[in-house]
């Protein structure tokens, strides 16, 4: 089954100051609370659609990160917990957009990781420690994986989208062919959002610094 890679930017400190704050909203993140649980109600229908029971609903889901905790043991918890995650990030995130899709993206990046790692390139700017890392440190829990045992969710500060981009150019001609076409995808969208980042810095109100990226399929 193919995996769809997406990302989008936001300020890391408006997802993550929802976790854990459904006791004293702000005036605003009422609001946006609202749009989350429409949405964990369209994304539960879809659930339900499919027939899939989870053992836990998405609002359900939904309403455990928002007082801070994500302590359902049921087996399939992680499915539930992972798109209200995803619901959480996108209601303070730009549109997403699509990285590329793979069928198997743990074993790519490992690859591709490889490859950089040999070509020079610090472990600290490797691609798949990122896209794949899981949520930031300061995320108050651990969601449990999804019933497909690899991690949803990685993220990355727009600070560091251009040492990343020219790391990966620097080497490129020389990696192995068959990971060409990926790289300087990747390197093409750290581009772009790293020039809308420098430009939005003379807006007053912007304060989007990271870039998250989601894995579905």
């Amino acid at each position: 089954m193919s995996r769809i890679i997406s990302y989008s930017t936001a300020d890391k400190s408006h997802v993550i100051g929802f976790l854990g704050a459904a006791e004293h909203f702000t005036a605003e993140q009422q609001r946006l609370a609202g749009f989350m649980r429409e949405s964990a109600r369209a994304a539960q229908a879809e659930v339900d659609r499919q027939d899939l029971g989870w053992g836990l609903t998405v609002p359900e889901a939904l309403e455990h990160l928002l007082a801070g905790h994500a302590s359902s043991a049921v087996p399939a918890a992680g499915n539930a917990y992972a798109g209200a995650m995803q619901i959480v990030i996108d209601c303070n995130a730009s549109d997403s957009m699509e990285l590329a899709v793979y069928s198997r993206p743990a074993t790519f990046f490992d690859a591709l990781d490889r490859e950089l790692r040999r070509a020079g390139v610090s472990v600290d700017l490797l691609p798949g420690s990122f896209i794949m890392g899981g949520l930031p440190a300061e995320v108050p829990f651990h969601l449990p994986l999804p019933s497909h045992a690899m991690e949803n969710f990685g993220f990355w500060p727009l600070e560091k989208a251009k040492p990343a981009a020219d790391a990966y150019r620097a080497v490129q001609d020389q990696l192995d062919g068959d990971f060409t076409y990926e790289l300087e995808q990747l390197i093409e969208k750290l581009d772009f959002e790293h020039e809308n980042w420098v430009e939005s810095q003379e807006i007053d109100w912007y304060t989007q610094d990271t870039i998250f990226f989601s894995i579905t399929g």
